[in-house]
């Protein structure tokens, strides 16, 4: 039986994780679950799976979920400071990091400290201090199991490949909504339209990052720490069927890619079940029905989101942490209609320039990095 605490367990990938759990009740059992502000999801989940404790961050809302698991064990917490002290319990097996952004690095990093095992889904976490995240997990022995589908594809391709010297990665991407358009068609795209995935059912900040193609970016500079690769290791292309989830080209030619059907829970189970694989009933792929499979070129001129990342990723340093910073504060403020699809990626390009560069940050630095960029990014949309 292995415990799983879930940090961010009402969001899509934590309730996505609670199905995978619910279907395996005899592998798997919940320790700790976190949530931000959906008090009522967190209350609902604390009393199915009836975990040793629930961290409500929200402190408005302590009450309210204090009151409600009043009858039960479940030991209440609420703040940011809780997160790390609940990722110090030693009551787990394996924490799956699933809060969206910045706010997941303390956390996750308080648990390599305590030797858990870590199921990544948030690729801030990498992107923002990945030299000092992986060198703890070094130093502590702890795996870290990728859970985004394009890293566990990579993953999974090189299991039992130890020994085998790689060439390249190769990212998928659907290309999201806007494939194909143009800027004078984006320059009027709205916070509905963005929110309409293809492929993919996720939550709203990953859904937009998508749509922008600076998920993908995100995804290079994860990579390359994920896997210990140059940034001309690692290529991104527009698969826009979203069936093949990522691919590795070895140093003889040969090129591994993992499929399957884009379902989420598949990449989560499996990271919460590695080694092993466990059987499920989730949809299969049939090569029958689909008689397709597309590949091209993504557009850095329109999408220029992945262009940033990809200088980021070339110059490293504080770079991918300045980014990912203006880049959450350029999100926030299109979801609330405050500053257009386009508008983001100009935020986050002029605080890259203006927040100054540090090549070898400390995790203090870093973390003064990300606040100044917020800062700056806030101001230029007179948030």
């Amino acid at each position: 039986m292995k415990r799983i605490a879930i940090f961010g367990s009402t969001g899509s990938i934590g309730t996505q994780a609670l199905d995978v759990i619910r279907a395996n009740p005899h592998l798997f059992e919940v320790e700790i679950l976190t949530a931000h502000t959906n008090e009522e999801l967190l209350i609902q989940q604390a009393k199915e799976f009836k975990p040793n404790a629930v961290v409500i961050v929200d402190e408005k809302k302590y009450s309210k979920v204090k009151d409600a698991l009043a009858a039960t064990d479940v030991k209440v917490f609420t703040g940011e400071q809780s997160l790390e002290e609940v990722a110090a319990f030693d009551t787990y097996d394996m924490m799956l990091a699933a809060i969206v952004g910045f706010a997941g690095l303390k956390p996750t990093l308080k648990a390599i400290d305590n030797k858990k095992a870590i199921a990544l889904a948030n690729k801030e976490t990498l992107v923002v201090a990945g030299d000092i995240v992986m060198q703890r997990a070094v130093d502590n022995r702890v795996p870290i199991i990728p859970v985004d589908s394009e890293h566990s594809a990579i993953f999974q391709c090189l299991v039992g490949e130890s020994r085998n010297k790689i060439d390249k990665i190769i990212l998928t991407a659907s290309g999201g909504p806007f494939r194909g358009k143009k800027p004078n068609f984006l320059l009027n795209v709205k916070r509905d339209h963005a929110l309409q995935h293809p492929n993919w059912s996720m939550g709203a900040k990953i859904t937009i990052d998508s749509a922008t193609l600076m998920n993908k970016g995100l995804e290079m500079i994860e990579a390359k720490w994920l896997f210990n690769l140059a940034p001309e290791q690692i290529q991104v292309v527009v698969h826009p069927q979203s069936i093949i989830h990522s691919m590795v080209q070895f140093e003889d030619g040969s090129i591994k890619a993992q499929m399957g059907l884009p379902d989420m829970k598949l990449p989560i189970q499996y990271a919460m079940a590695f080694p092993q694989r466990i059987p499920n009933d989730f949809p299969r792929y049939d090569f029958k029905k689909i008689n397709m499979l597309t590949f091209e070129e993504p557009d850095l001129k329109t999408f220029r989101n992945l262009a940033l990342s990809m200088d980021a990723l070339a110059k490293g340093g504080n770079l991918p942490c300045i980014m990912n910073a203006a880049n959450e504060i350029a999100v926030w403020a299109f979801l609330r209609n405050r500053v257009g699809f386009l508008d983001m990626t100009d935020v986050i390009e002029k605080t890259m320039n203006y927040v100054p560069f540090i090549e070898k940050p400390t995790i203090e630095e870093y973390l003064e990095s990300d606040g100044e960029a917020r800062s700056y990014a806030a101001s230029l949309i007179q948030l």
